[in-house]
């Protein structure tokens, strides 16, 4: 059990000075929830540092939250390696702890951001929080490099705090775990409950972002991509692209993919996908785009661990083009399903459900194995009582 010391709010009559830091998109989106919980509390002060992994991406998710970051590290430079990263978002922190001088610092997810950040706020003695902390592949190879960065967060981290029971059994499970778990559902289906809602009763709204979309035949099932692991890279990103390929061919479907801004994802792509007619390779769009696209969607494809979450609760089927997830949970219930990068597994998959209305019925059931969107409300919680 990891030995804090955080000012007592109560009785010393003083704010917790909590630090969210984030980098990239996904971390963006469910950290946006519990920045939003920490400024209903008096006692909290919280401040937000961005590290500028994902520069123009992470600033889209501000803009649909209407926040700001308070410190901006700004670390990126093309071609820059992971160590790169690290090493800037270890010093620079080192500075930022030392000006702002935090009481808890919160990480989120599997980001390298978050392992710099994690290993910067141990080397500083301050109290680290970490967001979805659990989740296990137990494979360090897939993916690679999050469930290295998730194991070694877990191990330093003071408060672990655990989407499902079973992240909180994983948690419970290794020989080095000090910190305390508290299950706390996942913030990503606060994010998406809360921008779903808005779609929902602004209908002005909803139509300006559908307006984006104007190219989409209404009269064809839409099927929404994302795709952008490192361990793909190379011969998988082109397996990828032959299996969307095949399934483009449906005269039935129509297919949208945000492609990442990777080049490693942007090459093979744009050079395999651009030529087909019924595949819309479009920029990476902001948070309130995303939803609005899933909710239209008939199915998701993806390698995402956040649209694994996200699907099911829109009540959408889910494939995942990976071989193993550490997200068993939507498995289980039979909504998300693995199919690895093998085009013909891929096509297979996709004509079974398109194909079967009973199966794709039975498996655009809205299910909530992720939480009930009220994550953050339980996490800031447990930073106030421990702070008492």
């Amino acid at each position: 059990m990891a030995n804090w010391a955080l000012p007592d709010v109560e009785q010393n009559n003083v704010k917790l000075r909590v630090m969210t830091v984030f980098g990239t998109r996904p971390e963006g989106i469910k950290m946006m929830p519990i920045i939003r919980e920490l400024r209903r509390h008096p006692s909290m002060e919280p401040i937000v540092c961005v590290t500028g992994q994902h520069r123009h991406m992470v600033d889209q998710v501000f803009s649909a939250f209407d926040e700001r970051p308070d410190v901006d590290l700004d670390i990126m430079a093309p071609n820059q390696t992971l160590g790169d990263v690290t090493a800037k978002v270890i010093v620079r922190l080192n500075e930022v702890f030392a000006a702002e001088k935090p009481d808890v610092v919160l990480v989120h997810g599997d980001t390298t951001t978050a392992l710099a950040a994690a290993i910067a706020a141990f080397y500083a003695h301050l109290t680290i929080g970490h967001v979805e902390a659990g989740l296990r592949s137990f494979d360090l190879q897939r993916p690679w490099p999050e469930e290295f960065n998730r194991v070694a967060i877990d191990s330093v981290a003071d408060l672990l705090f655990a989407p499902t029971d079973g992240a909180a059994a994983n948690l419970s499970k290794e020989y080095n775990r000090r910190g305390q778990i508290v299950v706390t559902g996942n913030t990503g289906i606060d994010a998406l409950l809360h921008i779903a809602a808005r779609l929902g009763v602004e209908p002005a709204l909803e139509a300006r972002i559908a307006a984006n979309y104007a190219f989409l035949d209404s009269n064809r099932r839409l099927i929404l991509v994302t795709g952008h692991r490192r361990e793909s890279f190379g011969p998988g990103f082109q397996s990828i692209c032959d299996g969307l390929t095949a399934v483009a061919a449906r005269d039935d479907v129509q297919l949208v993919y945000p492609v990442h801004l990777n080049p490693q994802v942007q090459g093979v792509v744009r050079q395999r996908l651009s030529e087909s007619p019924n595949i819309h390779l479009i920029e990476p769009v902001d948070y309130l785009d995303m939803v609005f696209l899933m909710r239209r969607a008939t199915l998701l494809i993806t390698d995402s661990g956040g649209i694994q979450e996200e699907g099911p609760a829109l009540g959408k089927p889910v494939l995942v083009m990976r071989d193993v997830t550490e997200r068993p949970e939507a498995l289980a219930s039979g909504v998300v399903k693995l199919i690895g990068t093998d085009p013909e597994i891929m096509r297979r998959e996709v004509d079974a459900l398109l194909d079967d209305p009973v199966e794709c019925a039975n498996r655009s059931r809205a299910i909530f194995p992720y939480g009930d969107g009220t994550a953050a409300v339980r996490i800031v919680k447990a930073i106030e009582e421990l702070a008492r």
